[in-house]
């Protein structure tokens, strides 16, 4: 990668791990369902007019809607809302990959290999680090919220990943359209009208500034940037770079937020990183399978005065490229 490249990978990472303190501050503006239903609603509007629907079948872009939006950033929101720290949230979020392993494993016959399976075992070590350190002195259904959080964002990667789509931001767009109406239903019958107004009346630059920052720069700035990134070098290459983010996010969050960093969570964050880090690692390339062309004529047609090897050379000719 392209010094520049390298820069915007590190920026993008960057922008994804303060968004958890944006995230935690927003959360003293708006209850939980109606902040990501605002968040997804500045995010879809106006944008959705300026990009064409992107060539894929809409289950893709509903199931993706409702993984990514409701499931994964409803219970994130939910779960910060109710005592998880933001640097924590963005480390064990990160759990993600081992879901979409898993998922992948069961939907679509991936087999991880071995040091997939390793890796995944010192991820899931992390967490049960994690989950120690959270549950002596915080929430445990905090905690348990975020994990149900990756799972939801390992069920959308696995979707995305056979919805295939030619463009990642138009997609991310027309998704962010799926969720707004199933948050704002489930925020008036669990957060309530008084309160869901009482928020949106209690409206100021900081939480319009919170929505554009978490809707345009994480959202829509994120999201096309990596895939930019995504379009000019193999995943491979690009993928590890969200390992930076809960790097970002526990150093923001202690800085921003005065969140202590204990032993014990620096430990499930280099059990956690270092197992995504495993995870995430390519599969090896299996060599190139030979195939040998069936013979243009069968053997007993041929002509008498066609020798043998006229029939092998026109069938290598008429083999496709790379299967002779």
């Amino acid at each position: 990668m392209r010094p520049l490249h390298i820069a915007l990978a590190v920026l993008i990472a960057a922008v994804w791990g303060v968004n958890f303190v944006v995230i935690e501050v927003g959360l003293g503006h708006f209850p939980p369902l109606l902040f990501s239903a605002l968040r997804f609603l500045a995010a879809a509007l106006p944008a959705v007019f300026l990009v064409g629907r992107p060539a894929v079948a809409w289950k893709w872009i509903i199931g993706v809607g409702l993984a990514l939006g409701v499931g994964k950033f409803g219970l994130l929101f939910i779960g910060m809302d109710q005592g998880m720290p933001a640097g924590l949230s963005s480390l064990v979020l990160q759990a993600q990959a081992v879901f979409t392993a898993l998922f992948a494993a069961l939907a679509l016959s991936e087999r991880p290999g071995r040091v997939r399976v390793v890796g995944m075992a010192i991820a899931l070590a992390g967490i049960g680090v994690a989950a120690v350190d959270e549950g002596a002195d915080g929430p445990m259904l905090a905690f348990v919220l975020v994990v149900a959080a990756a799972a939801c964002w390992g069920v959308s990667n696995v979707l995305t990943r056979r919805a295939a789509p030619p463009d990642a931001l138009g997609f991310m767009v027309w998704v962010s359209t799926v969720p707004v109406l199933p948050l704002l239903a489930l925020s008036l019958l669990f957060e309530g009208w008084d309160r869901d107004m009482a928020a949106l009346a209690a409206l100021d630059w900081t939480g319009v500034a919170i929505i554009l920052f978490i809707a345009w720069v994480s959202t829509v700035f994120g999201f096309g940037a990596w895939g930019h990134l995504l379009r000019h070098h193999p995943a491979s290459s690009v993928a590890p770079f969200t390992l930076l983010v809960p790097v970002f996010g526990m150093s923001s969050a202690a800085l921003f937020l005065g969140e202590p960093i204990s032993p014990l969570r620096w430990c499930a964050a280099a059990l956690l990183v270092g197992g995504v880090a495993l995870t995430s690692l390519p599969a090896g390339r299996r060599g190139p399978t030979i195939l040998l062309p069936p013979p243009a004529v069968p053997p007993l047609d041929r002509h008498p005065a066609r020798p043998a090897s006229a029939d092998i050379a026109e069938a290598l000719h008429r083999a496709p490229p790379g299967r002779a």
